[in-house]
C-alpha cells in the first residue's frame, strides 16, 4: 500500500483557516495506511515517508504563481531553502530561506526538488507532413511531463524539411496554438542550399543540421565535405552553429548479404564505430579551416571519437558534443533478437563503450545530454518481420530523459549540479538561450521542474504521452518522478493534467 503525499501547496490567505482540519485528515489517513503496511510486511508494498504531506490541494494547471518557495531549490550550484518571486513570467527576486510574510498565489514545493526547466535541443516533432509519427501537441505535452520547458525542433522529418524561410514559415504555422512549452527551430543544410542559410539566420533559427550519411528519408539528402565547406563559409560571422550527424559510409552494410537481419549484432556490424570516427576526422578538418564557426556533433554513440574531440577542445576550437539517454542507459548486450524498438542510428553499442561515454561526460568532453526523440508509427518498426535493417531507426524518450539519466548518473558518481549543467544550462547555451533559460536567477524566465529524485516508477503504456507508444524503456523502473512543470510562472503540467498550450516560438532574429 503506497501513501503518496501531495508535495505542492498553493496557499491563499482565504484558505488558511482550513489548514488544521485538512492536516488532521491527511494524518489520520496516513496512520491507517501505515498500520495496514505494518500488518502485511511480506507484501511488495511501501509507504513513502520521504516527503512532507500537503495541507492543501495540488495547484490547478493554469495557475499563475507569484511566489515559489521550498526546502530544496537549486540555486548557486546546490539545494537550499529559498523563495522566488515571479513577475510577468520572469524571476524578479531570489532569496534564501522561507517566506516570512503572507502572500497570495504562493506555491510551496515542500521537499520536492525545484530545478530550472530542462532544455532539449534535439527533438524530431515531424509536423507538418508526418504528423501520424508525432506532432507539436503530443511532443510538447510529453516534454512538459518530463520537466522540459524548451525544445528545439530538428529540420527533418517534417514535410517539407526546414531548409528555406518559406518552409520554416510552413512549420511555424503548423505549430501555432499547439505548443505546451517554448519551441525553437533548427534549419537544415542540404546539397546546394547554402544561399538559403543566411535568410534563415535572419528569421531566427538557432543553427543548422546536416547529415554526412543518408538521413533515412530522401527529402533530406546528405552533404559531402565540399558542401560542408561551403555551408561553413556562408555561416561565418553569423554566430550560428552547424550540427553534424557524424557518420560516413565506410562499407558496413556488406554483412547484410549473409547475416540474419533479426539479430541485433548483425545490425550493429553495419554501423561500426569507424563510421563515426571517420566523420569526426572530417569535422576536425572543417573546424580547423573555419575556426570562427561553431560546430556541434549530435548523438555521439562511440567513445572512439573522444581522443580526437579532446584534441580539438584543447586547441580551443568551438566544438560541442552531445549524447543521448539511450547510449548511456542501454547496451548492445541486453538487446534481444527481433527487438527493433531498440534500433537507432548511430546504434546502441556495448557496455564497455558506454562506460567510456560516462567518462567523457565526467571529463567534460561531452557537453550535454539531449533526447534525439525520433518517433514513428509502429508499422515502421517492422513488428512482423523484425528486420533491423528495414526498421525505422529512432527512439522516443523526450518524456523520460530526466529519470533515465538521473537513475544512471547516481551509479556513475555524478550529482544534481551535473544534471542541471548537462540537461539545462549547456543545451540552453547551444541554442543561444543562455540569458533567458536554464537558471534560477533574476531576469531569467520563471521555468521550473518540480520532482522527487527518490520516487521510483515504472514506465507503462498508460503514462506515455508521445503519439506512438513504442519505446525500449517500457516495463523498466526508474527513480525521479516529475510532479509539476512551470513555464514563465504558469503551472502547465501537474501530475497528469495540462494547461492549455502556452508556449512561444523562440526566434533569435538578426539582421545580417
Amino acid at each position: 500500500m503506497e501513501y503518496l503525499c501531495n508535495n505542492i501547496n498553493v496557499i491563499h490567505t482565504s484558505r488558511i483557516h482550513n489548514l488544521v482540519h485538512i492536516f488532521l485528515s491527511d494524518f489520520i489517513l496516513f496512520t491507517r495506511q501505515l498500520n495496514i503496511f505494518l500488518a502485511a510486511p511480506n507484501q511488495n508494498s511501501f509507504v513513502s515517508l520521504k516527503m512532507s504531506c500537503s495541507s492543501t490541494k495540488i495547484p490547478d494547471v493554469e495557475t499563475n504563481i507569484h511566489w515559489l518557495t521550498g526546502n530544496r531549490i537549486f540555486i548557486n550550484g546546490g539545494l537550499k531553502p529559498a523563495s522566488i518571486k515571479i513577475e510577468n513570467g520572469k524571476i524578479s527576486e531570489v532569496k534564501e530561506g522561507p517566506l516570512s510574510d503572507k502572500f497570495e498565489n504562493v506555491l510551496d514545493a515542500g521537499e520536492l526538488v525545484v530545478m530550472p526547466g530542462l532544455v532539449d535541443t534535439h527533438v524530431h516533432v515531424n509536423e507538418p507532413g508526418r504528423s501520424e509519427w508525432e506532432g507539436f501537441w503530443t511532443a510538447t505535452q510529453a516534454a512538459a511531463a518530463g520537466g522540459i520547458t524548451t525544445l528545439v525542433d530538428m529540420p527533418l522529418n517534417s514535410i517539407p524539411s526546414t531548409t528555406t524561410v518559406e518552409n520554416l514559415d510552413i512549420k511555424m504555422k503548423a505549430a501555432t496554438g499547439k505548443c505546451h512549452i517554448d519551441v525553437g527551430f533548427w534549419g537544415g543544410v542540404m546539397p546546394d542550399n547554402e544561399n538559403s542559410l543566411r535568410p534563415m539566420v535572419e528569421k531566427g533559427v538557432i543553427g543548422f543540421k546536416c547529415f554526412l550519411i543518408h538521413s533515412g528519408i530522401d527529402d533530406f539528402p546528405s552533404v559531402n565535405e565540399e558542401q560542408v565547406d561551403r555551408a561553413l563559409a556562408e555561416l561565418k560571422g553569423t554566430g550560428k552553429i552547424l550540427a553534424f550527424h557524424a557518420e560516413v559510409d565506410c562499407g558496413g552494410d556488406e554483412k547484410w548479404a549473409t547475416d540474419d537481419p533479426s539479430v541485433y549484432r548483425t545490425f550493429l556490424q553495419t554501423r561500426p564505430s569507424e563510421m563515426e570516427f571517420q566523420a569526426a576526422e572530417m569535422i576536425n578538418r572543417m573546424c580547423r579551416k573555419h575556426k570562427d564557426v561553431k560546430c556541434h556533433i549530435v548523438h555521439l554513440s562511440t567513445a572512439s571519437s573522444l581522443p580526437l574531440i579532446a584534441k580539438l577542445k584543447a586547441d580551443g576550437l568551438p566544438l560541442t558534443v552531445e549524447t543521448c539517454p539511450h547510449y548511456l542507459t542501454l547496451n548492445a548486450e541486453e538487446i534481444q533478437n527481433n527487438r527493433t524498438e531498440f534500433k537507432c542510428c548511430p546504434p546502441i553499442r556495448e557496455a564497455d563503450n558506454q562506460s567510456k561515454l560516462w567518462e567523457g561526460i565526467k571529463s567534460g568532453l561531452i557537453d550535454m545530454i539531449v533526447s534525439d526523440h525520433s518517433p514513428c508509427t509502429a508499422d515502421l518498426k517492422q513488428p512482423g518481420e523484425k528486420n533491423f535493417q528495414q526498421a525505422w531507426g529512432g527512439i522516443s524518450s523526450v518524456q523520460f530523459g530526466l529519470p533515465l539519466i538521473w537513475t544512471n548518473m547516481k551509479k556513475n558518481g555524478l550529482q544534481l549540479h551535473d544534471l542541471c549543467r548537462l540537461m539545462a544550462e549547456h543545451p540552453a547555451k547551444l541554442a543561444g538561450f543562455e540569458k533567458i533559460k536554464a537558471k534560477i536567477a533574476v531576469g531569467f524566465d520563471a521555468d521550473f521542474v518540480l520532482w522527487n529524485p527518490d520516487e521510483e516508477f515504472e514506465i507503462t503504456e498508460n503514462i506515455i504521452l508521445h503519439k506512438n507508444k513504442l519505446t525500449p524503456y517500457k516495463g523498466k523502473t526508474y527513480s525521479g518522478r516529475v510532479h509539476s512543470t512551470i513555464l514563465r510562472g504558469k503551472v502547465i503540467y501537474n501530475n497528469g493534467k495540462f494547461a492549455t498550450p502556452n508556449g512561444k516560438f523562440l526566434l533569435t532574429e538578426m539582421k545580417l
